[in-house]
């Protein structure tokens, strides 16, 4: 299922993240997972919440540069080549991957949240294969 990420512009100075992170811990907005790539003035921070258009509309509020992004997540088993079976469903089906991060959870499982130009195709694909997608109420609060 299509997952709501936000990818947030912040400047490379102390203090930034946590601004954030208090931010979101004031709103009780809850982080399910994230990603920071990083230049030498600012960092790309990608974070899937539990409350994805309130957390954009609070982060705006304090001057934050917010967007909203359509990903997937797959959920696999946490061993040796899951993730290449998945990977390779997606390219022998022609949809491409803009970016990935990953999480593994205590419990010998796996999560991959991917952007690609074609999430309702790649959620077709994985469907037809039998892998098991991340839901929504796996990362949002109710």
């Amino acid at each position: 299922m299509i997952i709501r990420q936000l990818s947030v512009f912040l400047e490379n100075r102390a203090g930034r993240l946590t601004e954030l992170t208090g931010i979101l811990a004031d709103n009780d907005i809850n982080i399910s997972a994230f990603s920071i790539a990083d230049t030498t003035d600012f960092g790309i921070l990608r974070v899937i919440t539990g409350k994805p258009e309130l957390a954009e509309k609070v982060l705006k509020e304090h001057g934050f540069a917010v967007k909203i992004t359509d990903v997937i997540g797959i959920v696999m088993r946490n061993k040796p080549g899951a993730l290449h079976h998945a990977l390779q469903i997606l390219t022998d089906n022609g949809i491409s991957i803009e970016y990935m991060y990953a999480f593994a959870s205590g419990d010998d499982r796996a999560t991959a949240v991917i952007r690609t130009d074609a999430p309702k195709k790649a959620i077709e694909v994985l469907q037809l294969h039998e892998m098991e997608l991340l839901q929504a109420g796996d990362v949002y609060q109710i």
